[in-house]
């Protein structure tokens, strides 16, 4: 028995660096200008790395110039655009 719920789990510092280290994952910075380029003027909320059924994931939060808080998620190999979706 699976428990999707659990399928996810947020990774730290040290490891995200690790990974980063052995060229596993692009750079954050990476990712932060992707999402910023998609809405110009925005505001950085949050940024993560997760691990979600055995995809590495950056979780980027941003607070749009139209004050709405947006949720973008990328593929951390290959800056894949996995979801961009308004946030609850």
């Amino acid at each position: 028995m699976t428990c999707t719920v659990c399928a996810a789990r947020d990774l730290d510092q040290d490891e995200a660096l690790q990974l980063r280290q052995q060229g596993v994952i692009l750079p954050l910075e990476q990712f932060i200008g992707l999402a910023l380029g998609r809405y110009p003027g925005s505001k950085l909320l949050e940024a993560e790395l997760e691990e979600k059924h055995g995809v590495l994931v950056y979780e980027i939060e941003l607070l749009t110039s139209d004050h709405v808080v947006r949720e973008l998620k990328f593929d951390a190999r290959d800056t894949r655009l996995l979801q961009d979706k308004e946030d609850d």
